[in-house]
């Protein structure tokens, strides 16, 4: 599959090649999906009543999680919440949903496990019963799992071409996520912070101009585990991407007009997919 890829240094006045698309899993189509029967592995028990339950049964298990946000449709569908935990110095968050087996059967539930784990943007769940959890630092969700008496879903990945990359700049450099997030608030506004975990961000930018979007900004381990991200950004056709990244740092904009101006900021490099 051959990839439009569009690749910008800091300071070059060009536009970004990329139109707005979608850039969510499990998008609406023309007819419905079939429905995706619950993995074989993940047990009918225990059940909880409530999201609520589910918060008491890891704060027993040894895993304590502040309530962060509700959702506002919960009802007799079932209910959701966020909520934070912090496991040897690291802060992260969980995402809890739990349906009601009297509105909902095991197929459903299975359906929108199937949906959260498929690429491009697929979550480690862990899940039981008519209940599952994405939890957003993958290499707790074992302790999540043992607390809640679940099992660990890993995300689907897709195989994914060694597509070429430009010479990325070795730095800047960030030591926190949140100083990145600092920098990008300058250029372009980083509003709405949400820290998904100790080197991972989201925020909106263009609040202040009246044209909010979302952001995922994100520090990484090594320049292999930086690139494998941008591979996997411009690897989805129908899916187009706007990524600005230097040093050990990525920023990820849905408004993909922003790529060259963040990049002038930052000092970094736009990669764009155009999603053809």
């Amino acid at each position: 599959m051959k990839r439009v890829i569009s690749v910008f240094a800091a300071g070059a006045a060009m536009a970004v090649l990329a139109a707005c698309g979608n850039t969510t899993q499990g998008g609406t189509g023309s007819s419905p999906s079939p429905s995706v029967t619950m993995p074989g592995n993940v047990p009918t028990k225990p059940e909880y009543t409530d999201a609520d339950a589910v918060v008491e049964a890891l704060e027993a298990g040894g895993v304590p999680c502040e309530v962060t946000r509700r959702s506002q449709g919960s009802g007799r569908g079932g209910s959701s919440l966020g909520c934070a935990s912090v496991i040897d110095g690291t802060k992260f968050e969980n995402d809890i949903h739990v349906l009601n087996p009297e509105v909902f059967d095991r197929d459903d539930v299975g359906d929108s496990i199937a949906s959260r784990r498929k690429p491009p943007s697929g979550q480690t769940l862990v899940a039981a019963g008519h209940w599952f959890v994405w939890v957003t630092e993958p290499r707790f969700a074992n302790r999540v799992a043992a607390a809640l008496g679940g099992v660990v879903l890993p995300p689907k990945k897709a195989k994914i071409p060694d597509y070429p990359l430009p010479d990325i700049r070795r730095t800047p450099r960030y030591r926190t996520v949140g100083a990145l997030a600092d920098d990008l608030a300058a250029a372009v506004g980083c509003g709405d912070r949400k820290r998904r975990s100790d080197t991972v961000l989201t925020c909106t930018t263009g609040k202040d101009t009246g044209s909010p979007n979302c952001a995922t900004l994100a520090l990484h381990a090594s320049d292999a585990d930086r690139n494998a991200v941008l591979r996997e950004a411009i690897a989805y056709k129908g899916v187009p991407a706007t990524l600005v990244t230097a040093g050990n740092w990525t920023v990820n904009l849905c408004d993909y007009d922003l790529g060259s101006r963040v990049a002038d900021a930052l000092r970094g490099t736009v990669v764009s997919y155009d999603g053809g």
